[in-house]
């Protein structure tokens, strides 16, 4: 497939407008009207569904386009209010301009800088969306014990970004007293152009080295790998490109996803994917089993589904004297509990977790802190806490936590 790169600037005025075409079809092509500013590529993948970006914009306004082999970035005055992730051959270094109305100035392409670790801050996490179209997706809290951590997936356009793969990434906030929070670099973007989306995964700190494991849905719908990316810092991560496995033949490895690693009283890592065992046919948790987080064994399944619905976004911590294992079945959260680690889990009178949407936890300060999202319009949406503590049995009560204590 054939890569293209283009950087564009053009300003906004009524019936400002261009097109391309290649063998008769408009191929790249930008539109201005009531308001709103449309431009359209179209991708050898998907000839007939072109990728479409969007943004409000006045006649006076600046536009600002760039165009990556792997991502569509669209802004206004300098700030991006949309993306889309393209996949195949962009035909645009073969096409013809079949109409101008703008001046169209030809820019170099923007030069990769190392961003800080904080890039911008805000009060108050409970209700927390970052605007300009971004919405808050499945989020994986991790604390290092002064901080508590929340990386969550960037969403677009509610799950229907390159073509409903979803084209998902990890982002970052933290906070040290969940009133005041900080936005730090992405964590995990797609810079491939067969990468569909970045699945929900896990963050765990082993021998001085900050290890995100995740999950690729593919963009041509082949076996999703499992993958990782490696900080030293905790917050500039970048892919390890020589890791990368799947599961086994044993299970069904397109739904392959949501990988959680946590190290167990028997200092192994222990890691939970989802996916379905072809034989049974039932949704399952696939457990494996590493000494160093390189080299994988499956050891079974942690959790099977009573039916064919697959647990999704699957969380495992102990607390006291028992372990507990969180994940979604049927769009609900819920949770199980064990006296032993791994195996022997027992239903809660009530497991359910009173949270919208994929609740995860981290205990920070002795506290259990779920985060998830309330949905708006479809997948994704705002920022959202639920804190539990164990009552009789070891079962959890669940209730909303005073978020800014510690102000």
């Amino acid at each position: 497939m054939s890569a293209y790169s283009l950087h564009i600037a053009y300003p906004i005025v009524s019936g400002s407008n261009f097109r391309f075409t290649h063998s008769g079809k408009d191929i790249f092509s930008s539109a201005y009207g009531n308001g709103e500013l449309t431009v359209s590529f179209v991708y050898s993948s998907h000839p007939d569904s072109p990728l479409t970006v969007r943004a409000s914009a006045v006649p006076g306004d600046a536009a600002d386009l760039v165009v990556y082999p792997h991502r569509i970035e669209l802004r206004v005055n300098g700030i991006l209010l949309d993306e889309e992730w393209p996949w195949g051959d962009c035909m645009l270094s073969d096409a013809h301009a079949a109409e101008i109305n703008t001046e169209i100035t030809v820019l170099p392409m923007p030069e990769e800088m190392t961003e800080p670790i904080v890039t911008g801050s805000f009060t108050g996490g409970e209700g927390w969306r970052p605007g300009n179209g971004v919405f808050v997706g499945d989020c994986m809290p991790y604390t290092d014990g002064e901080r508590y951590h929340v990386l969550y997936l960037k969403d677009r356009h509610h799950h229907r970004s390159k073509w409903h793969k979803g084209a998902h990434q990890w982002a970052h906030i933290s906070t040290a007293d969940f009133l005041h929070w900080d936005e730090h670099p992405m964590a995990v973007e797609i810079d491939d152009p067969t990468e569909g989306s970045i699945c929900t995964g896990s963050w765990i700190c082993e021998r001085g080295r900050h290890l995100l494991y995740y999950t690729v849905r593919m963009a041509d719908g082949s076996s999703a790998p499992i993958c990782r990316s490696v900080s030293q810092d905790g917050y500039h991560f970048e892919k390890d490109r020589t890791f990368r496995f799947q599961l086994s033949e044993a299970y069904t490895g397109v739904s392959a996803r949501d990988p959680k690693i946590v190290r167990g009283d028997d200092g192994l890592l222990h890691m939970f994917v989802t996916s379905t065992h072809r034989e049974s046919e039932k949704g399952v948790l696939v457990h494996l089993i590493s000494a160093d987080g390189d080299n994988w064994s499956e050891a079974g399944c942690i959790y099977t589904s009573p039916d064919r619905d697959e647990p999704e976004c699957p969380d495992y911590f102990r607390y006291g004297d028992c372990y507990y294992l969180i994940f979604s079945h049927h769009g609900t959260a819920q949770y199980r509990i064990s006296d032993k680690p791994f195996t022997d889990w027992r239903l809660p009178e009530n497991p359910h977790i009173p949270c919208e949407a994929v609740p995860k936890a981290a205990v920070w300060n002795g506290r259990i802190l779920f985060t998830g999202f309330n949905r708006m319009n479809g997948y994704a949406g705002t920022l959202t806490f639920m804190e539990a503590r164990p009552g009789d049995n070891g079962e959890l009560v669940f209730f909303p936590p005073a978020l800014n204590e510690y102000e």
